[in-house]
């Protein structure tokens, strides 16, 4: 069974950064597709970005430019580094395993998620 655990959560102004770190226990860690998700409450989980096995970077529209996917593969780790953080980016931001290589943007093509670390961005 996969775990990912999020650490880096937290509270911060507007214009500020966050670092979101993901651990993968993982030992498939190298041939997966890695994801972050967002959900507000009352809301649908939304994508954030997706990462593939190879280091091809999407990301959603309303955090390009402000958000940087990366990955360790010495680590098992992907990380989210957050800057130019506006209130609308309050969520608890979800990290997720895909099978296979190939990135996705559908929450319902990832096999395994993480428990969740909250992000609050006060104005």
């Amino acid at each position: 069974q996969v775990q990912l655990v999020e650490s880096g959560g937290g509270s911060v102004q507007a214009g500020g950064s966050l670092r979101l770190s993901c651990a993968a226990s993982d030992d498939r860690f190298i041939t997966r597709a890695m994801g972050w998700f967002r959900q507000t409450p009352g809301k649908e989980r939304e994508f954030v970005a997706f990462i593939r096995a190879e280091g091809m970077t999407w990301y959603a529209d309303s955090v390009k430019g402000r958000f940087t996917i990366s990955r360790d593969n010495t680590k098992d780790t992907v990380y989210l580094q957050m800057n130019t953080l506006k209130p609308e980016d309050t969520a608890v931001y979800y990290c997720a395993a895909r099978a296979i290589q190939y990135g996705s943007v559908r929450q319902v093509d990832y096999d395994h998620w993480g428990q969740g670390t909250q992000v609050t961005v006060s104005s």
